[in-house]
């Protein structure tokens, strides 16, 4: 999957916003958080940036590796044509 040079959406952002909030709660590293995810912790920079449209079993990994339910890292997200 090709990685965006910039922002791939404002819901990818939020998304990352949000991923990098809840990492930084538990004070884990970007890279322990790939550990406990079981990604590369390239790819959840990339994330926490918004440079990725994550796939549902992604979601669900970073989910997992923070400890949350997946909804609430979701929750209130627009697509990208409805984003204004």
């Amino acid at each position: 999957m090709p990685v965006s040079p910039a922002p791939v959406s404002k819901a990818a952002v939020q998304f990352g916003e949000r991923v990098r909030a809840r990492r930084h709660e538990l004070g884990l590293s970007q890279e322990a958080l790939a550990d406990a995810s079981g990604l590369h912790w390239t790819f959840v920079g990339q994330v926490e940036r918004g440079r990725r449209n994550l796939t549902l079993h992604n979601i669900l990994k970073i989910a997992r590796g923070l400890g949350v339910d997946p909804g609430e890292l979701v929750q209130g997200l627009r697509p990208p044509r409805d984003e204004t």
